[in-house]
This record gives structure tokens, C-alpha cells and sequence, in this order.
């Protein structure tokens, strides 16, 4: 079995981990509603999508778009 015949690092730790950093969730504003939706997705408030309505607003919009 494999045994690491030297201690590593926390520098050297550190810069094998500095790509596993989350990332914060893009999110751009609504142009019909102005209420804040993932880019490329269907608003959750208004259903619009590309400057036309999509889904219906109401009880039917929440059960076609997943936040």
C-alpha cells in the first residue's frame, strides 16, 4: 500500500485545493418584471422568457418552473 513519505504542505495542500472554491450563482433581472432569475431560465414570477410570456403566471407557472 501506498504510504506519502513526506508530510504535505499546507501551501502545497492549498494550491491542489484552489479549484474546488464554490462559485457564486449567476442571476440577472427579469427585462418584463425586473425580479431577479438564472440566466437562460424562464422567470419564476412572470414566466416570460426572450421577451414573451411562456408559462402563465399563477398556480400553473410554479409547478412548470423549478428554482
Amino acid at each position: 500500500m501506498a504510504v506519502p513519505k513526506k508530510k504535505v504542505s499546507p501551501s502545497r495542500r492549498g494550491m491542489r485545493r484552489s479549484h474546488e472554491a464554490l462559485t457564486a450563482s449567476a442571476y440577472h433581472e427579469c427585462p418584463n418584471c425586473g425580479e431577479l432569475k438564472r440566466p437562460h431560465h424562464v422567470c419564476s414570477s412572470c414566466g416570460h422568457y426572450d421577451g414573451r410570456e411562456v408559462v402563465q403566471a399563477g398556480d400553473a407557472l410554479k409547478a412548470a418552473v423549478r428554482t
